[in-house]
């Protein structure tokens, strides 16, 4: 009976396959961790936040399961390596549907008797100087209904503030990404998809050779507004989605119309394409200044 190879030579393997070009090898994903804060001139502490829900209303659903990973990064974009998670079950006020467990694998038996207060939350992410979630669209409606504490911070998106599709890559779930990245993890634990982002985010872009932190922090940096369409032609909503905006149908208490997020210096010339190719006549619409610490909030 033969030994078990030992991990030097499963790589030496993988090496081998890889080089006769005929195979793809995934490594399993092995953070990069820390002991603790190395407190050197620019660096900075980011935390990527994951949360599992009883579905997909911010208003009506409820958190289940906390994943927070903090990082230390320099402001050029380079990952130092990750601290101790904040990783916690929280038993919701209502079942869990089956459709939740089959997806996350988190059981009614897991969360029972399981809670989070916001106070520990609140001094968790007090020192991060940026949080990120993979779809903060969906993961900071959720958080600062949970907390204010997430309000005051600002945010950027893995999935949304770095361009995969221009650095080649056809899709922005994270599992694809980490497959094109070289790894495999084990997805829909919160912690677990923190790590995947983090360190997806590590890694030089194949196309422009910047590294992927670096672009998303640049684009989460920049102020944009939000262009709110509002009264547009009924007509034109074929045309305005083409070109980018989003229907809100105003439960947010933002307004009911079509709308566009953009650079800010963008604004001016999609005013005038408003003006001239949907109303057809010089109209005043409602412009939100959205900075980091806005995006991906009902307020904007």
């Amino acid at each position: 009976m033969t030994d078990d190879p030992t991990p030097d030579q499963m790589e030496h393997m993988a090496r081998t396959l890889e080089g006769t070009g005929r195979y793809r090898v995934l490594r399993p994903l092995t953070p990069r961790t820390l002991s603790e804060y190395p407190k050197e001139a620019g660096t900075r502490l980011g935390m990527f936040l994951d949360l599992e829900t009883t579905g997909l209303s911010a208003a009506r659903d409820e958190i289940i399961e906390f994943g927070i990973v903090p990082f230390v990064y320099s402001l050029d974009g380079r990952i130092l390596g990750t601290l101790e998670p904040f990783s916690r079950l929280r038993e919701p006020s209502c079942p869990i549907p089956p459709q939740i467990t089959e997806l996350t694998g988190i059981t009614p038996a897991m969360v029972a008797g399981q809670s989070v207060t916001p106070e520990e939350v609140e001094h968790f992410v007090a020192p991060a100087s940026l949080i990120i979630a993979h779809n903060a669209n969906f993961d900071r409606k959720f958080a600062e209904r949970f907390t204010p504490a997430f309000t005051t911070k600002p945010w950027a998106c893995s999935m949304r503030d770095v361009d995969w599709a221009a650095e080649g890559y056809e899709g922005r779930k994270l599992s694809y990404l980490g497959m094109q990245a070289g790894f495999w993890f084990d997805g829909h634990r919160a912690v677990d998809d923190c790590q995947a982002g983090i360190a997806i985010l590590d890694r030089d872009l194949p196309v422009s050779g910047r590294r992927a932190l670096g672009v998303l922090l640049e684009n989460a940096r920049q102020i944009r507004c939000r262009i709110w369409a509002e009264n547009a032609p009924y007509e034109y909503k074929d045309m305005l989605r083409q070109r980018g905006y989003r229907w809100n149908d105003g439960t947010d208490g933002n307004p009911r119309a079509w709308s566009i997020s953009l650079p800010e210096e963008q604004v001016e010339a999609e005013l005038a394409f408003l003006s001239a190719e949907v109303f057809a006549r010089p109209v005043e619409l409602p412009v939100t200044r959205i900075t980091p610490w806005d995006r991906f909030s009902t307020r904007c």
